[in-house]
């Protein structure tokens, strides 16, 4: 799957390393984390350490997110919203609320 997340990671990583005129080894250096992870990111290996991810990352200026996904898998597994579920909604307080 060439658009799978660690693909996408390791083309980020590596056009970031690359327009800030990098070495991997000087990148290794700046994370505190070795030479051959940043290789692993770079090669899209599938098992990285997240604490050693997020600390190269950190020294590229780029974030890991955790976002919802907009899919229709993802919208499926989420089940109905909140304001669609019956009961919900509806003032706690005042003379419609439930005892």
């Amino acid at each position: 799957m060439a658009n799978s997340f660690p693909d996408q990671l390791a083309a980020g990583v590596r056009a970031r390393r690359g327009s800030l005129r990098l070495s991997q080894r000087e990148l290794a250096e700046l994370a505190g984390v070795s030479e051959r992870f940043v290789r692993f990111v770079e090669q899209g290996k599938r098992t990285v350490q997240l604490d050693s991810l997020i600390a190269l990352l950190d020294t590229l200026g780029l974030e890991l997110r955790v976002q919802t996904r907009t899919s229709p898998a993802a919208r499926a597994l989420a089940g109905p919203r909140a304001h669609e579920l019956p009961g919900h909604g509806e003032p706690e307080d005042g003379p419609e609320a439930r005892p």
